[in-house]
């Protein structure tokens, strides 16, 4: 998020109480972001026209740019109305803290299902979210990918060779960013989940992190550090963003994806408040449906996502590394006791963390 998206999200954390308490919407004030959202948010949602917001992740947009058009001419052929989705686009957890001070989301794309919890326990959306869409409202698959300098000169193929005493390791920090979680829980589970023990997870882990030679605050910064400074032989990085930065020719690396791997799993939800304020519900369930539909999932994949529509699925599969062994976050005790055991204060990060210092 640009640094002017960021001053507008702060206007709206310190004036969102007032305006909620009046029963006003901060939107009538400010733009839904300063960077994809040019004039106010309407509230009239009758006649020929509606408008819903979609508040989703960066790394998202390039198919959303694609989906949007594909529904509003679906939404126009058969119901004869023209709808309006506007898009805000930024870090994952920002977006989450942005909706629960204001911002009038009437859709959450979010990086994991603990950010739109987090909106849950706000009173936002309603408990049950998981059970109102496919797949458990899973929206897009990644795994994590070990994107190397060009040609691998350090031959790193596997989580094990992490832990070579000449490897050097970028990774954000999984106290402050949410990509990061799913880098060290697939770490762990490479352990855990390939016959080892939490002992065993544990050592692997805390060596692995040795090797970390800079620990950013977000996936962004981590990404600039091993892009444009130069830092580390190896980054931890979603696949379908190393996919998208090759694409788009921004990156000139190598990739490998270890064949045990975690799913990274990206959820959608309507905030149930806000869209029954505004009288969207109706056009806004229908968009995340559309999102599972075998159109707007080939777009998904067109841009790194492993789809989740099975027939999507079938027809890209040749398209990316075969994994071997996929596990999810709940096999690993879902995001709430995840949370609590590696992450809160003084949990297993931070006494891995001790161990470094």
């Amino acid at each position: 998020m640009t640094d002017n998206s960021l001053f507008v999200q702060t206007r709206k954390s310190l004036f969102s109480t007032l305006f909620l308490a009046t029963g006003l919407s901060i939107s009538t004030i400010f733009p839904v972001s300063a960077a994809t959202l040019q004039k106010p948010q309407l509230i009239s949602q009758s006649g020929k026209k509606v408008e819903i917001t979609l508040v989703t992740y960066a790394v998202t947009k390039a198919a959303y740019s694609k989906i949007i058009p594909q529904f509003v001419a679906k939404w126009k052929r058969e119901k004869g109305q023209d709808v309006v989705i506007r898009e805000s686009y930024g870090g994952s957890g920002s977006q989450t803290r942005a909706v629960i001070d204001g911002l009038p989301a009437d859709v959450v794309a979010l990086a994991l299902a603990l950010d739109t919890k987090k909106i849950e326990q706000s009173g936002l959306i309603k408990p049950g979210w998981e059970k109102e869409a496919p797949n458990n409202s899973i929206v897009t698959r990644s795994v994590v990918a070990l994107e190397t300098r060009a040609g691998n000169p350090k031959n790193i193929k596997n989580w094990t060779d992490l832990v070579k005493p000449d490897v050097k390791i970028v990774t954000a920090n999984p106290k402050t960013s949410g990509g990061a979680r799913w880098n060290f829980l697939a770490l762990w589970g490479a352990v855990v989940k390939n016959s080892g023990n939490e002992t065993q997870a544990l050592k692997f882990v805390t060596d692995v992190f040795k090797n970390v030679v800079v620990l950013p605050k977000d996936a962004r910064e981590s990404s600039d550090a091993f892009y444009k400074k130069g830092q580390g032989d190896v980054l931890l990085n979603y696949e379908n963003e190393v996919i998208l930065a090759a694409q788009q020719g921004k990156t000139d690396t190598s990739y490998t994806v270890p064949p045990v791997n975690i799913s990274i799993e990206g959820p959608v939800a309507v905030v149930d408040k806000n869209v029954d304020k505004r009288g969207t519900r109706e056009v806004s369930e229908a968009f995340v449906k559309f999102l599972f539909t075998p159109e707007a999932q080939r777009e998904f994949a067109k841009v790194g996502f492993r789809p989740v529509n099975s027939t999507v699925a079938q027809e890209v599969k040749n398209k990316f590394p075969y994994i071997a062994r996929l596990y999810t976050v709940g096999d690993l005790g879902g995001w709430g006791n995840v949370q609590k055991k590696f992450f809160a204060d003084g949990a297993i990060f931070d006494k891995i963390q001790g161990g470094r210092r």
